[in-house]
């Protein structure tokens, strides 16, 4: 049967699968990243689970993958094959798609970037399906986004585009990691709310999920913190759809676990917003924490039909 490997790399844990060429998850596969024991050995413990895998379609599919895709953070050089910089890994300029390809015997190998990957994945066969333009946008520890146009995703000339945690929509806002003052990341992500309902509650290890709890039972402090997130991620989604005018903005991550607590006064919030513009769709991510890796798949199967019609 053939099949590719599948990997998505995260800051704390990897998930894997051998995919079929219909989307089939034939096998799955997790294990910790293990970054605490630096980028060498994060980078060889992905050699080595991709090797896994190779070796576990072999036994039960009679075959080994015809090729691999995999999702990586940070900075991404997909059309080189380079992961260029993870902060989270703690990695630069490693040539992921020449070490795979060797580990796995020579067969082709896509590389992409986390959440563009799991754009992709929505894109075509999550909630962005026959939407031939749509935005993603995970909440999580921080937020990026993800371009669709017509079943692909838009890198950017320098593979940069989509970094919608880092429009500033508050100038006079708290500091962010990227230097700006006031981004969206650092006022309505996961841990933005984390850290403001912390400091309403005094409860130093409340979280964004306690948060959204005490919103649902009425506590007037919650709704503030919540509505506070609310608010500026709807301005940063405005600025979003006035630019790219998508059919649908997809939202995932953590945050959006909340389900109707936060999809709710979200909608209401975008919609009081917009002018001239078009009210695109606002829905639920489909596909989890599986997106990446299903993405990645797709990207390896794309190779692979890149290959044959060249």
């Amino acid at each position: 049967m053939k099949h590719v490997i599948a990997l998505d790399v995260g800051g704390t844990g990897m998930k894997a699968a051998l995919v079929g060429a219909d989307g089939t998850l034939l096998h799955e596969a997790r294990r910790a990243t293990g970054r605490e024991r630096g980028p060498d050995a994060v980078v060889e413990s992905i050699l080595t689970f991709a090797a896994e895998l190779r070796a576990h379609g072999e036994r039960h599919f009679g075959e080994s993958a015809v090729a691999a895709g995999v999702a990586v953070p940070g900075i991404v050089d997909a059309e080189n094959g380079i992961a260029v910089y993870s902060s989270n890994l703690g990695w630069r300029d490693v040539p992921m798609r020449t070490l795979l390809g060797e580990r796995l015997g020579g067969v082709p190998v896509a590389l992409g970037h986390d959440v563009r990957t799991g754009g992709l994945a929505e894109g075509r066969i999550g909630a962005g399906k026959g939407a031939d333009r749509f935005l993603f946008v995970p909440l999580g520890t921080g937020i990026a986004g993800a371009i669709g146009i017509t079943g692909t995703i838009e890198a950017g000339a320098h593979g940069y585009a989509g970094e919608i945690g880092h429009i500033v929509v508050r100038p006079d806002g708290p500091d962010c990691g990227c230097g700006q003052r006031g981004c969206l990341e650092a006022l309505a992500s996961a841990s933005a709310v984390s850290r403001a309902w912390a400091a309403a509650s005094g409860v130093p290890e409340a979280d964004a999920a306690d948060c959204a709890k005490a919103v649902e039972s009425g506590d007037p402090a919650a709704v503030r913190v919540w509505q506070d997130a609310v608010d500026a991620l709807a301005a940063g989604l405005v600025t979003a759809l006035t630019l790219l005018d998508p059919r649908a903005l997809i939202i995932g991550g953590g945050l959006a676990e909340a389900g109707e607590t936060l999809f709710v006064p979200l909608r209401a919030a975008v919609e009081e917003r917009v002018t001239f513009q078009k009210l695109p769709d606002i829905v639920p991510a489909a596909l989890g924490d599986t997106a990446g890796c299903l993405g990645a798949g797709l990207l390896a199967w794309d190779l692979l039909s890149t290959e044959v019609s060249a």
